[in-house]
């Protein structure tokens, strides 16, 4: 029996150690991915505090593993050795319930609907370890040009603000508003220059301020109020797990404006202002990981430089430091984990 290390995470609440666990090994249609680098994002530790609940622990959480195939097991045949993979969320669906006979495209939505999915990092095994063994189908390619450290963060957080653009779907010369300039939010602001949009952050934090703009947003505003002197936005993206922010920033968004919701929260409440709402025909989409072909963008626009993800690097032997830092609230502005 082979080992290899990988962050175990013991009990809810308890700190992420290296241990030496069973390497896998890959099964019928599955690849074993040597793992590169792999993303913490905030949903890993509403699991690791037990916040959210698929499965008993202890656990190795991580759904931005990124790595090489280094074998295939039999009936693969999309993979192949020497391949650079990225391991999103949405690894297979069961294909067989009311909602996979439907024949959806495999995504977030399916994460929540399919009534048995297999989801990297969520009910199985995820990336922070050495070695995953994983569906050839929960697997997508990398561009040759994206490293491995700018690649983790694009499989879920870079995913999660592109797929919110697409599905705003917002004519050339738009205005995008940015609310939160954290984890997603950076990237957001990156990611609608990128497209051509006219780009507004907004954030109470005045050491951001500079930043935003840097990140390359044309103007930042404090408020929502500020948001609509500046102009108002056509779309709002909604970035942060404080929705108190958002609501704030409504008060900027022009008539026929979407809100883009992709923050969550523990609590999960919201309460929009049903006035504004109506009266000026807002549309409130959610969005999340919207396919595999939207990740496939993201990708391809960081591979480009055009869009470059702000990390700190750790090697593997420091995960328990990552986890305690981004727990402290002091990441700029994503971990990623060297394996």
């Amino acid at each position: 029996m082979a080992f290899m290390k990988a962050a175990v995470v013991a009990e809810a609440h308890a700190p992420w150690e290296l241990r030496d666990i069973t390497k896998p090994e890959a099964g019928p249609h599955q690849v074993l991915v040597k793992i590169h680098a792999c993303g913490i994002c905030y949903t890993d530790s509403l699991l690791a505090e037990k916040v959210l609940s698929f499965r008993q622990f202890p656990m190795v959480l991580g759904h931005e593993g990124v790595g090489e195939v280094i074998a295939v097991g039999p009936g693969v045949i999309s993979r192949k050795v020497g391949d650079r993979v990225g391991l999103p969320i949405t690894q297979r669906p069961c294909g067989r319930c009311d909602f996979c006979r439907e024949r959806h495209v495999d995504s977030f939505v399916t994460a929540n609907n399919c009534v048995a999915p297999i989801l990297t990092g969520i009910n199985v095994d995820g990336g922070q370890a050495e070695y995953i063994a994983a569906d050839e189908l929960g697997t997508i390619l990398l561009p040759d040009a994206i490293s491995y450290e700018d690649a983790a963060p694009t499989v879920c957080a870079g995913y999660t603000v592109w797929a919110a653009l697409r599905r705003a779907d917002a004519p050339p010369g738009s205005s995008v508003a940015i609310a939160g300039i954290g984890g997603v939010g950076h990237l957001g602001i990156q990611f609608a220059r990128a497209a051509g949009y006219h780009v507004i952050a907004v954030t109470h934090s005045p050491s951001k301020r500079q930043l935003a703009k840097d990140l390359g947003a044309d103007v930042v505003v404090s408020s929502g109020d500020e948001l609509r002197a500046a102009g108002g936005a056509d779309v709002l993206l909604h970035t942060s797990p404080n929705h108190d922010a958002a609501i704030d920033a409504m008060k900027g968004l022009k008539p026929w404006g979407k809100l883009v919701l992709m923050g969550i929260a523990p609590d999960d409440g919201f309460t929009f202002p049903a006035l504004a709402l109506t009266s000026h025909s807002y549309q409130i989409i959610g969005s999340a990981h919207n396919g595999p072909d939207i990740l496939a963008e993201a990708l391809e626009i960081v591979a480009s430089g055009a869009v470059k993800p702000m990390i700190e690097v750790f090697p593997k032997e420091k995960v328990g430091d990552a986890y305690a830092k981004l727990m402290r609230g002091e990441i700029r502005f994503r971990a990623v984990v060297k394996y």
